[in-house]
């Protein structure tokens, strides 16, 4: 099961923080990383086994452990916005085959932003929050 979550946990990651992904693979301490991750969790599934919990159940409760610090994901976050808003550039990007690029260098970008609001999934919906990184995704594509 170890190995599945593992995967799953890669999988998560590549889809929803690329961010981290490249990070991680830069260091390359890509395994350590999620070796870290399930052995936090390791006492959690041997509970779950003692009290019998269906496999499918622990994977899935596992994965909401697992990845409850990389909610929401700042990457999605910032990449409907440029989608929404910025269409042209979007397409551009997604034409060019960069858009995965450009929305990570959004991230960094628009760091202070989700510092300074907190981001998390209760103020995910935040129009401030909104307006802020709309603002800096706007300087970062006129500087360009």
């Amino acid at each position: 099961m170890e190995d599945t979550l593992k995967e799953k946990l890669w999988a998560f990651i590549a889809e929803n923080n690329p961010d981290l992904m490249f990070s991680l693979q830069e260091d390359y301490s890509v395994l350590k990383y999620l070796n870290g991750k399930i052995n936090a969790l390791l006492p959690q599934l041997e509970q779950w086994k003692k009290d019998k919990v269906p496999e499918y159940i622990m994977e899935d409760m596992a994965m909401r452990e697992l990845t409850a610090d990389l909610k929401p994901s700042k990457f999605h976050y910032i990449r409907n916005i440029l989608e929404a808003e910025f269409e042209t550039d979007f397409l551009r990007f997604k034409e060019a085959g960069v858009l995965t690029y450009e929305v990570v260098n959004l991230m960094e970008t628009s760091k202070e932003a989700f510092e300074a609001i907190n981001f998390s999934e209760e103020n995910k919906e935040s129009r401030r929050l909104r307006y802020a990184v709309m603002g800096m995704i706007a300087a970062y594509l006129e500087s360009r």
